[in-house]
């Protein structure tokens, strides 16, 4: 079992992952999403402008999910906020974080070794996925832990998708 940051960097695309417990990818291929595997553990990432205000937000972690399934090519790509997803995954999301909270990533860079350059941490930032050594994921997840309850309680305090198109 892995376990990676799964970066979200829209509200949209944020509601839309947690209320479908499903990840899609766009088009461009990348090494991390073609090895994301049934069963690896996910944490959940929100950029700091995903919520439209990165003067006020932070990047924070805000929950934790299992793949259910090997990323796959969907039979209808799926539209969320104006941009196609060609390919994706079924999540079950175990915990999460209410709204607006989380665990803010930053502060955390330099005691992670998935940012070996801390002073240019963002630029890890720039993918769907960031594969986290087992050390990382161990410190993430007993900070975050704290925070955290479960989908069904937090789910309400997200706003709910715009529909996607497919």
């Amino acid at each position: 079992m892995n376990a990676y940051l799964l970066i979200l960097g829209g509200r949209d695309a944020i509601s839309w992952v947690l209320h479908e417990e499903r990840m899609a990818f766009p088009a461009t291929p990348r090494a991390e999403v073609a090895a994301l595997a049934a069963d690896d553990r996910l944490f959940l990432y929100a950029t700091r402008g995903a919520w439209r205000n990165p003067t006020r937000d932070r990047g924070r972690i805000i929950g934790t999910a299992v793949a259910r399934s090997a990323v796959r090519k969907l039979d209808t790509p799926v539209e969320i906020a104006g941009r196609t997803f060609v390919s994706g995954c079924d999540l079950r999301i175990d915990a999460l974080v209410p709204y607006p909270g989380g665990l803010e990533l930053q502060p955390l860079v330099e005691q992670l070794a998935a940012f070996p350059k801390p002073q240019t941490w963002s630029i890890y930032l720039r993918r769907a996925l960031l594969a986290l050594p087992a050390e990382d994921a161990q410190r993430i997840d007993a900070l975050l832990t704290p925070l955290t309850t479960s989908r069904t309680q937090s789910l309400g305090t997200y706003k709910p998708p715009p529909a996607a198109k497919n």
